[in-house]
């Protein structure tokens, strides 16, 4: 994967830069906040190598990239001339898209708690590895290193309200260290010993409810959500030489007080409720509340709605020890793999069974995004057959009240630490009653592979996009000069693999970066692009000129292994009329590879306002499994740049 180039086309794609307000970045997706969803080009950069769904949950514009999203999130920021997540800086007034109150909640809380999971995932995996150790009987309970290792795994947990309140704050637009000050004084030991003494506080005549702050999580995020209020109210009337002083102190001073009377203790209840909520159902409804949570968890993660979760999970393991949510979201990836598995297994396609067994595996691995989008959505079945697994074995664990005991790592095969406990075994077993499960059913219940129909590329020599896509399937028009009959290929005659030599010198591009969706969305077929230096086009394959256009402007070959190609010289060059052009060969030529096929004057093509990127494809896609980059970015004429791969 091309990370910078993947970067500016999605930077493009999603409406510029001055159309970003916000964007961060998860395990598998880039999570933009758009001032306008409108603006982007979802249809383009869902079809955009490097990409592999796009989708809008929550009001977040999220495009899907995989295991490469950090390295692409990397590029995406340096290409970019304000902070990803300063807000609008382009000095124009802007109206934002405006979200309904659902949508917005499930924005605030992704965005405060995408930040911090590497915090809370590393402090939990810690704790998970020592829970490990001390059921083997690998490290004593009463030994130096369990305290030392214990208070580095509760540390992120225990010291949450901070964190939070940073996260929170950052996402609000407010002060992250004013929001830091506030979690820190509600977990002050002094403040904690006065809480829990049992004796009666008061605050200005006012009663402090006793509550416990540690590890908590709704108190701090409303306490911080009033503070941004009351931050920007006491900034509007304060003068600025003032404003460092009287800002940060009348808002602690407002803020704190207020969440020990009434925002602290109303957390605590609401957080209480959800967590009580939850537990009660898998206590009451025995088998059928998996059957519900965990064949419908995979929805709620493509909505969006399971960071909703997020703070009763935590709750869940803060208050009681233990969390019964988070099985339900490992059987659901573990379902989601199966069925990718299941495909891999059932289907007869090289390139679908390569990326069905490649996406299982790293939703084994806890990462479900590839496999759900890629493969199961993709083909329909696989996905129900996945939310069925998930519900089975969902339901298998909740009859044996399976739980989690700590928050951490992936919920795939590295979470495995988060269940072991007293109910690890049956944890084991449902994990792989719902893989199994995923998996038969994706086979018994099959699904459907559209193999698209592809016409000779003789068909396939105008750059216009909407021209190109019903040209694909039509026979040779009068732009195209003929090759003898005794040069028709047969479409389904068996292929071998081919290699493809650079036609022109130049710099290697993907197929994004053309100005024409007929190429970007590959439409046409598959392969690489080249923006050349020299004005001269050489034949990449031993083979023959299957067409020719009139305008000279774009080149058929099909090769003796079988691939049929298509080189096409610049973008809506067709307008030039045969300007600027000139072959050097006719249809029906036989060509080896190097042989002069045209030339082109290319810096006047250029001042004529036409571009030049040359797309070098491979027409026949359903014949060839996939294509293998060489690795180049520059080259020189008859340089290997890629491999078209047979099925």
């Amino acid at each position: 994967m091309d990370q910078q180039q993947l970067s500016k086309d999605i930077l493009k794609l999603v409406g510029g830069e001055e159309n970003i307000d916000q964007v961060t970045h998860c395990m598998t997706r880039l999570r933009f906040n758009l001032n306008d969803n409108d603006k982007a080009d979802k249809k383009t950069l869902q079809n955009t190598p490097g990409v592999m769904g796009v989708m809008i949950n929550g009001g977040q514009f999220q495009v899907i990239i995989g295991n490469e999203v950090p390295k692409v999130y990397n590029a995406l920021v340096g290409n970019m001339s304000k902070s990803p997540d300063a807000g609008t800086s382009s000095g124009t007034t802007v109206t934002k898209e405006k979200k309904n109150p659902l949508s917005a909640l499930f924005d605030f809380i992704s965005g405060v708690f995408t930040p911090i999971l590497p915090a809370i995932t590393g402090a939990g995996m810690i704790k998970g590895i020592v829970a490990l150790l001390v059921t083997f009987g690998w490290m004593s309970e009463t030994s130096s290193a369990y305290q030392i290792l214990s208070a580095i795994g509760d540390g992120a947990f225990y010291f949450l309200p901070i964190i939070l309140a940073i996260s929170t704050a950052r996402k609000l637009g407010s002060n992250m260290y004013i929001g830091a000050a506030i979690g820190g004084a509600i977990l002050h030991p002094t403040l904690t010993a006065l809480l829990a003494s049992g004796e009666s506080v008061t605050f200005a005549g006012l009663p402090v409810i006793a509550a416990t702050y540690a590890s908590s999580v709704i108190p701090i995020l409303i306490a911080v959500w009033l503070a941004s209020y009351v931050e920007k109210a006491v900034d509007k009337v304060t003068h600025a030489s003032l404003k460092l002083i009287v800002v940060p102190t009348v808002t602690i001073l407002v803020i704190v007080p207020l969440t020990l009377i009434a925002v602290g203790p109303l957390g605590v209840i609401i957080g209480d409720s959800l967590t009580g909520a939850f537990s009660w159902l898998f206590d009451n409804a025995g088998l059928f509340a998996g059957l519900i949570v965990g064949g419908t968890f995979s929805l709620l993660i493509i909505t969006g709605m399971h960071y909703a979760l997020v703070p009763i999970m935590i709750g869940s393991v803060a208050a009681l020890g233990y969390d019964y949510l988070i099985p339900m979201m490992m059987v659901a990836n573990f379902a989601q793999a199966g069925s990718a598995l299941g495909v891999a297994l059932k289907t007869k396609n090289k390139q679908t069974k390569s990326l069905a067994f490649s996406t299982s595996i790293t939703g084994f691995m806890g990462i479900t995004e590839p496999a759900m989008y890629g493969v199961n959505m993709k083909y329909k079945k696989p996905f129900i057959a996945a939310l069925l697994g998930a519900g089975i074995g969902g339901a298998f664990m909740s009859y044996f009240n399976t739980k989690a005991y700590v928050i951490g790592g992936l919920a795939g095969l590295p979470g495995i630490p988060m269940v072991i406990g007293d109910t690890f075994i049956y944890a084991i077993m449902g994990l792989v009653i719902g893989t199994a499960a995923a998996a038969i059913l994706t086979y018994i219940l099959g699904f459907e592979e559209a193999v698209p129909a592809q016409a000779p590329v003789a068909a396939q020599t105008e750059s216009n996009a909407s021209q190109s896509a019903v040209t694909a399937q039509a026979a040779p028009t009068n732009e195209t000069s003929t090759a003898p009959s005794t040069t028709t290929v047969e479409e389904e005659a068996k292929v071998e693999d081919q290699e493809v030599y650079s036609p022109i010198t130049g710099e290697v591009k993907p197929l994004s970066a053309v100005n024409d969706p007929a190429f970007s969305e590959e439409i046409m077929g598959q392969g690489f692009a080249i923006q050349p230096s020299e004005g001269r086009v050489v034949s990449p394959i031993n083979g023959t000129v299957f067409s020719l256009s009139k305008s000279g402007h774009a080149i058929g070959l099909v090769s003796d292994s079988g691939a049929e190609m298509l080189i096409h010289i610049g973008i809506d060059t067709v307008k030039l009329k045969g300007q600027f052009f000139s072959p050097k060969v006719q249809a029906g030529a036989r060509v080896s590879v190097g042989d002069l096929l045209m030339e082109f004057d290319r810096e006047e093509i250029e001042k004529a306002g036409y571009e030049t990127i040359t797309p070098v494809i491979v027409t026949n896609m359903h014949q060839y499994g996939a294509i293998q980059s060489a690795g180049k970015t520059n080259v020189r004429e008859t340089e290997l740049i890629y491999t078209a791969k047979a099925l």
